[in-house]
């Protein structure tokens, strides 16, 4: 928790100080410079990554053999992901979101948190697997954008793709059974944990090209080398266990792509932030609201059926 303060507030000062130096004018002239094209991409995208997260769950549901059908299914992820990633505390907030609506179709709240850790390994996963490709490949471009060496990004990116290689021996020779506090969960097989690292690095994959195709024209950055920095900005979000990473991934963007003019760069860190997080979590509390009503009123429906038969039964 002190390593998450102090990483949160080291970064909201590094914001600020970058951030003092804009000219609003510019800002705003770069906020709505974005094309028509470069938003439709943004959504197409922000679509493609939340319907890859319905695939976490139903990954999760097959491997602790629960039949929930796919509605119910892409309801629980998507409005889990979209209240998470806005609000912080994944392990909590999304995990409540789900126990709200698996619930109802008998699922204990053991099997919710089950559900939940699976689904978190399978984006650990697919990130480690963007992160050893992109590091390898592109070690030289990365190291002049976030000031490290090469050999240090090699090293990253072969320990990144050991870990997900040792992971699938690991979970291969036999099965693996995790337990605290007698509390136990079966780690998915081979074919599942392929399943889980293909179906993760392409949703990173799909989060980074929300952000790449709002930057700025001219910046001559690859998209493996940006998708590295991307992983980065994300991991130290999560390790600040800020909202969605709010100011600390701005931050590292920032740093990292400091060479380029930094308005047009936070204009797109501001539509990042609006068709990723912002737009998604009001559809998702729409979409919560309108679950909880219409269970309402299923169970005033149901609670006037007996009085119903009673009256014609006279």
């Amino acid at each position: 928790m002190a390593a998450s303060i102090l990483l949160f507030g080291a970064s909201l000062v590094v914001l600020w100080h970058i951030v003092s130096e804009i000219d609003t004018n510019e800002l705003k002239a770069a906020f709505t410079a974005a094309s028509f094209r470069q938003i439709g991409l943004a959504v197409l995208f922000t679509a493609v990554s939340y319907g890859l997260l319905t695939c976490y769950d139903a990954i999760a549901l097959r491997q602790l053999k629960l039949h929930i059908p796919y509605r119910t299914t892409a309801l629980a992820s998507f409005t889990s992901y979209a209240v998470s990633f806005t609000l912080g505390f994944p392990l909590l907030t999304a995990g409540t979101v789900r126990y709200w609506i698996y619930a109802s179709k008998g699922v204990s709240g053991a099997r919710v948190a089950s559900l939940t850790v699976i689904a978190g390994v399978t984006f650990w996963l697919g990130m480690a697997l963007v992160l050893s490709w992109s590091m390898i490949r592109q070690a030289d471009d990365v190291a002049s954008l976030v000031y490290t060496s090469i050999w240090l990004n090699q090293f990253v990116g072969l320990s990144a793709g050991i870990f997900v290689v040792g992971y699938l021996v690991w979970v291969s020779i036999k099965r693996r059974m995790v337990k605290i506090q007698g509390w136990k969960l079966e780690l998915p097989g081979f074919r599942l944990s392929i399943a889980q690292i293909l179906i993760g690095a392409v949703d990173v994959c799909a989060g980074a090209g929300v952000l790449f195709v709002l930057l700025p024209g001219g910046h001559n950055i690859s998209f493996e080398t940006f998708v590295a920095v991307y992983i980065f900005a994300v991991m130290l979000g999560v390790a600040s266990h800020a909202p969605g990473g709010l100011g600390v991934f701005e931050a590292t963007i920032l740093l990292a792509l400091s060479s380029y003019p930094r308005e047009p760069v936070l204009g797109a860190l501001l539509l990042y932030r609006l068709c990723y997080y912002l737009v998604p979590f009001v559809v998702a509390l729409a979409l919560l609201g309108a679950y909880e009503i219409r269970n309402r009123m299923k169970i005033s429906r149901d609670a006037f059926k007996p009085d119903e038969e009673e009256a014609l039964a006279e």
